[in-house]
């Protein structure tokens, strides 16, 4: 507990109060008496009152951040036929620093944005440094022709904020060509994502490189893959592969594959659901020290060519 200077004097004089306990002065024929261990007690109380209206407003002002930092990330998926998009966060203290987010770079709705990020760190300076990514990200997104020159802009971005390095961000950037049935990505720094074959295969995807905030002039090499019916892709952050169990020993990324070939088939919600429950399983009501998110997007059987979700129509037309 740190305090200030005044209620630290508060503090020392509670002491020597304390110390002093119950004194008798007389002076002729005066006298005086007096139980300082009284005020000793008064003055501990009026301290920790203190103390107990800061922690309030403290933990007000924190569920404030939470709120803000809800509206900073989807609140659902966006809807697009044959495509399955879903997400979930679960933070590990009252704000966090993972971001996720799923949106359309075009004005046709045929590339769709989907970004899973980490800023190094916890509580609340991770938080707002993730606060100041999604800004940067809505910001470049358009004006960026993919995921390349975008990493690119995000880095640039990051090191000037980074404190020089100390506050790094982990990030998967993958724009998938919804005609193409291409995912065109770059994995900075990040854990490499899985991609479900249906077929029975998984594939990481590891190309990339630093991750954002660490130097300015970093090269980045993108990647590409092909998705077809029924494959998933699954983003993760590292809070999920190092939870704990009650022995210390981390859920690991061998256990994530084997829960996700177990889950092969299943909707992109579903699968998020069943491994969150499996860590769970593992976890076996441990600290979690870390934030867990997960970003899951799966193409529905038999889809073939994925239409763009159709368009409101303009003001004053039918």
């Amino acid at each position: 507990m740190k305090l200030s200077p005044a209620r630290r004097i508060l503090l020392l004089l509670a002491l020597v109060f304390s110390f002093l306990g119950a004194f008798h002065f007389k002076f002729q024929r005066a006298s005086f008496s007096a139980d300082m261990r009284g005020w000793a007690i008064l003055l501990l109380l009026l301290l920790l009152a203190f103390e107990l209206a800061d922690r309030v407003t403290m933990k007000r002002d924190l569920e404030i951040a939470r709120e803000i930092q809800r509206w900073l990330v989807p609140e659902s998926p966006p809807q697009i036929p044959g495509v399955e998009i879903a997400f979930s966060t679960r933070p590990a203290n009252t704000v966090a620093g993972d971001y996720y987010d799923a949106f359309f770079r075009d004005a046709e709705q045929k590339r769709l944005l989907l970004v899973v990020a980490d800023v190094a760190g916890k509580s609340v300076p991770a938080a707002l440094l993730m606060a100041t990514f999604q800004a940067c990200l809505h910001a470049c997104a358009r004006e960026c022709d993919g995921p390349l020159p975008l990493a690119e802009r995000l880095n640039q971005f990051a090191c000037t904020r980074s404190l020089d390095g100390r506050r790094f961000t982990t990030s998967f950037l993958a724009e998938l060509d919804l005609e193409g049935r291409s995912l065109h990505y770059v994995n900075s720094g990040h854990n490499p994502p899985v991609l479900l074959r249906a077929a029975g295969s998984a594939e990481r995807l590891e190309p990339g490189g630093l991750p954002f905030g660490i130097d300015p002039a970093a090269k980045y090499e993108p990647g590409i893959a092909r998705i077809g019916p029924g494959d998933l892709l699954f983003v993760f952050t590292d809070g999920l592969v190092e939870a704990l169990n009650p022995s210390d020993e981390p859920y690991g990324d061998e256990r994530m594959l084997e829960a996700l070939d177990f889950l092969r088939g299943q909707s992109a919600a579903a699968t998020i659901r069943g491994l969150t429950e499996s860590v769970d399983r593992f976890s076996a009501g441990a600290r979690q020290y870390d934030d867990i998110t997960c970003l899951a997007v799966r193409l529905e059987p038999g889809a073939g060519s994925v239409p763009a979700p159709p368009q409101a129509a303009p003001l004053g037309q039918a």
